[in-house]
Formats: structure tokens, sequence, C-alpha cells
């Protein structure tokens, strides 16, 4: 602590050594800055307030028919593009700054003077929007604000409808495509339809409808065919069982027998049934041919060894005509039907073959449906949104969905803003005061004396035997005072001047 004050106590001697040149630099720095602060030009605001008015009751009547913009979100954004580089020059065309510029650099320069003097500031609670430039020339910064004002205005119109006629051209040329992509998946699915037609379902029936359906037709044709085959042996077994009807003779006689022919029709009628539950290798189909093959082995013994017929009005006979006719009929049904037979094994077996492209054509059916669907769905979709796009923009145009009402008209300025001398003149002396004190003791460093024997041994490291005090003479000793008063008036005058330039600062306002 004793040899910073000690430090201190030197630093001071060296500024009391050049005291006149600290007094010179502190009168050359105030006055400098005195006369650059008091020529520096008055600077005069013009300001406005504009409060923009976003709610409407035509917002919640319309919200389920309309797309009704964010008004809140564009007066926002507008406010915030106000200051863009078109909206600053059609500024210089409305004020004529731009007839004071000659060159490129000058209206370049001038385009950023205006972006930095001009301020935008806004409250999102109240939607209030406050516009405000500074300027040299009160009635240019008037008029500065009041044509920013109006492309305010104008811009917020001209945005709604900008905006809703954009959309609206936007959405007909997605129309126009997605028009064109249904037209070509129409065609795309017709085409695919008429070269798969056979493989496609059909009334709602699927592949696998139609082949269920394929052979169900053919068991129930085998079926009848097979019924069919079975009367026609009941036929055949009748007629060659009949007995004459119109000569009787004591030698004409009964079938062979006829215990015979009911247990073959029987066996025969059980195997039927048989075969529609079982395959030929079951065993009761099996036993059932074994039995069969027996009975129609005893029977033609029987009928070998019977003796031959003589009756010849057994072909004459009325009964046996009719089973004739009745045979005919069963012979041309079972034709008929094995014909049917016959057509339902090929549509089966057709479709059997078409079983493994089956797949494949329904997945490309089910993506060219999708793909139509999705572009029939976005088609219907964008339909609907042009309409709500074309009311919305009827709505904005038609009914104000903002308005807007100034607060606070922009006005010629009477007093300027700025600069704030005072501030400034004070700054400008507690610089000066700093600076002369600074001054002297930067010449004292440079230009170093021994203002005590401390100072003497402790830089050169020797021993002081003694100091040599100095003998002031009575004109010397004078002449020292009046310095000191010189000193004090040179202060005194430096204060006063600031004293005096505040009071005319004071009268000016």
């Amino acid at each position: 602590m004793e040899d910073f004050i000690s430090q201190m106590l030197l630093h001071a001697r060296g500024i009391w050594k050049y005291r006149w040149f600290a007094v010179c630099t502190m009168w050359l720095v105030a006055g400098g800055g005195w006369l650059a602060v008091s020529l520096q030009p008055n600077d005069y605001q013009s300001s406005a307030r504009v409060f923009v008015d976003t709610q409407s009751i035509l917002k919640p009547l319309m919200a389920s028919m309309t797309t009704l913009p964010n008004v809140q979100q564009q007066v926002s954004i507008m406010s915030r593009t106000l200051l863009s580089r078109p909206n600053l020059e059609r500024v210089m065309r409305m004020v004529d700054m731009d007839l004071a510029t000659a060159t490129a650099g000058e209206h370049e320069h001038q385009i950023d003077s205006l972006m930095q003097k001009l301020r935008i500031a806004g409250t999102q609670n109240n939607d209030i929007y406050t516009i405000t430039f500074n300027d040299q020339d009160p009635k240019m910064a008037r008029d500065v604000v009041q044509s920013l004002l109006t492309i305010f205005l104008e811009g917020s119109i001209k945005g709604k409808k900008g905006d809703t006629q954009q959309a609206i051209a936007f959405i007909d040329e997605q129309i126009r495509l997605y028009e064109q992509r249904l037209v070509s998946a129409e065609n795309m699915l017709k085409e695919f339809k008429l070269r798969n037609s056979a493989l496609l379902p059909r009334l709602g029936n699927d592949y696998g409808a139609q082949l269920a359906g394929a052979a169900d037709a053919l068991s129930a044709a085998t079926l009848e065919l097979r019924e069919a085959e079975q009367s026609r042996l009941a036929l055949l077994a009748q007629i060659n069982g009949e007995a004459p009807l119109l000569a009787v003779d004591p030698r004409s006689r009964a079938p062979a027998n006829p215990e015979i022919e009911a247990r073959i029709a029987a066996v025969n009628k059980n195997l039927d049934n048989l075969r529609l539950q079982y395959t030929e290798m079951h065993p009761d189909i099996v036993g059932a041919r074994r039995l069969l093959a027996q009975l129609e082995e005893r029977k033609a013994e029987e009928r070998r060894l019977a003796p031959p017929e003589t009756d010849l009005g057994r072909n004459y006979s009325p009964v046996l005509m009719q089973l004739k006719v009745a045979l005919a009929e069963a012979d041309s049904k079972i034709a008929a039907v094995r014909v049917r037979v016959q057509e339902y094994a090929v549509r089966q077996a057709r479709l059997e073959e078409q079983r493994k492209a089956v797949p494949e054509v329904e997945s490309q059916l089910a993506q060219l449906n999708r793909d139509y669907d999705i572009n029939k769905d976005h088609y219907e979709k964008l339909i609907a949104r042009r309409e709500a796009a074309k009311l919305s923009g009827d709505l904005s145009a038609s009914t104000e969905m903002m308005s807007f009402k100034i607060i606070d008209p922009p006005s010629m300025p009477q007093t300027p803003v700025g600069p704030k001398r005072r501030l400034l003149y004070s700054a400008v002396l507690l610089a000066a005061l700093l600076a002369g004190p600074g001054a002297a003791l930067l010449l004292s460093q440079v230009r170093p004396t021994f203002v005590s024997p401390g100072a003497l041994r402790e830089l050169t490291g020797l021993n002081v035997l003694g100091t040599v005090a100095m003998s002031w003479t009575d004109a010397e000793r004078r002449r020292l005072r009046r310095g000191q008063v010189v000193l004090g008036l040179c202060l005194s005058g430096l204060l006063g001047l600031y004293a005096a330039v505040m009071a005319s600062r004071f009268l000016m306002t």
C-alpha cells in the first residue's frame, strides 16, 4: 500500500511539473469538442401510430365454408417486409429524395441511410404499429413517414387480393394437371380391363368364386350324366325284361330272375351314391363292384341256360314302345349332358391354367384402381378448395377483414430530438479533465526527472548522501504565486465556459 501511495505521489509530481501543458490540453480538447458538438445538425423525428383491427364477425360465420387467411400473421409479415428495397425506392420517389442523387453510389447511400433511420415497432397484443423517421429537415421527416404509411395501407389491400388470385391460379394449374392424370388413369384402366377381361371378377365374383362355380357346375353335370346313364340302364333292363302283351303264348315266360334284376338295380344305385362320396379305390366301392360283377355273371348264366324266345308279338307291345321312346329320350339327354360335362371340364381346365396369372392381374388392377382413386380424390379436393378460395377472395374483397385506424398521424416536428448536446457537453468536459492530466503524465514518462531522493536511490541503487534545497528570492516567489493564480483562473474559466454553454442550451430549449 505504501508503494502504491508513493508511486501515485511521484505521478502527481510529474503532472504538476507539466501542469501548463495539461491546462492547454484541457482547453484544446474542451474547446474543440464543444465546437464540434455545437456544429452538429439538429435531428428531427416524426412518427405515426396505426391500429390494425383484425377482429371481424364474419370469421366465425364463414369458418366452415371458406379458408380465411391469418390476418394477424399477414399484417406482421407486411410490417416486417415494409422496409424492402422497392418500398424504399418508392418512398424516395414520393418525397423527391431521388432528385438529390446524381450517381449510383449516392443512390445506394441514400437507401442505406433510409433503412437505418426508419423504424417500425409493433405490439402483438394491441396490434398497434409505430413508424418513426429521423432527419435534419423536419418537413422531410414528416413526408417520409407519411409516404411509408401510405405504402403500408395500400400494401394490405393489394396483398389480400394478390394472394387470393395467386392461390386460385395455382389451384387451377393443379386441377388441370390432375385432370390429365385422371384421364390417363381412366384410359389405362379401361385398356387393362379390355385386355384382361377373362381374368377379371364379374358381378362381384372374383377368380376363386369363378373357379369354385366351374367345379360345382362340373360336379352337378357329372352327377346328372350318371343319373341319366342309370336311368337308361333301368330302361334297358325293363325293355329286356318286358313280357308280350298282344300275343299270349303259353310258351312265353317272365324274366329269367326278377330278384337278380332288382338286386343289380339296388347295387348300381348304392354304387352311384358311394362314388359321390369316395374314390374308386375305396373298399366299399370295390366290394360293390365285385358284387355287381357276380350278379351280372349270374344273370348272364341264367339267360344262357334259358330256352330261346319265340314270341313274335313282344316287339309290338305298347308298353315296350313307350319304353323304347323313353330310351331314345334318355340317349339324347345323355348326349346333351355329356356335351355339357365336356364344356364344364374344358372351362375348369382353362381356369386352372389361368390360376397363376390371376394374382398378377389382380395386383395390377388393384394398383390401377388405387392410382385412379388417389387422382380422383385429389381432383375433387382441388375443386372444393378452388371454390373455397374464390369465396374467400370475394369475402376479402367485398368486406374489410381488417381495418386500419390512424391513431397519431405524422406531423412536422418543431423541436429537435437530437443530438443530446447537454449530455455531449458534459462528456466533452469530462474528457478534457481527463485528457489534460493524462497528457501531462505521458509527457513526464517520456521526459523523466528525479523528483525525490527516494526515486534517485531506487533507480540507481546508490545511497544519497544529501540534498540541496532551492533558495527562492522574493521576485521568484511572487512569480510562482502569479502562476498559481493564472492556473486557477484557467481552470475556473474552463468551468465557467462549460456553465455558459450549458446555460445557452437551456435558454434555447
